[in-house]
């Protein structure tokens, strides 16, 4: 016996206006369920060499604060994200704050 369903006084724009609804929660709950991407964490040299620079201008920049460090015991690590967030254009925005 096939399992059917019956719609009864309902136009095809509510039909409609219903599966859209459906639509969007099956797109809220598929972009919940995706799997997050880990945190990276860089050493003091994978910054330098990917900021092209040297380790003493990734240590003064740990000290100024504009990258912060993680650690454990005596490793020194950066988040990527971080990292690459704590770049800043030049130009006029740039000598706009600095005034």
């Amino acid at each position: 016996m096939k399992n059917s369903t019956i719609l009864h006084e309902i136009s095809p724009d509510q039909l409609a206006s219903s599966f859209e609804g459906l639509r969007n929660q099956l797109t809220e709950l598929r972009q919940s369920f995706e799997p997050k991407k880990p945190t990276e964490y860089l050493t003091r040299n994978e910054v330098a060499e990917m900021l092209k620079c040297d380790l003493s201008t990734i240590h003064n920049w740990t000290k100024k604060g504009k990258l912060i460090p993680y650690g454990i015991g005596n490793r020194v690590y950066y988040r990527r994200d971080q990292v690459e967030s704590s770049l800043r254009p030049f130009g006029k925005s740039q000598e706009a704050e600095n005034e």
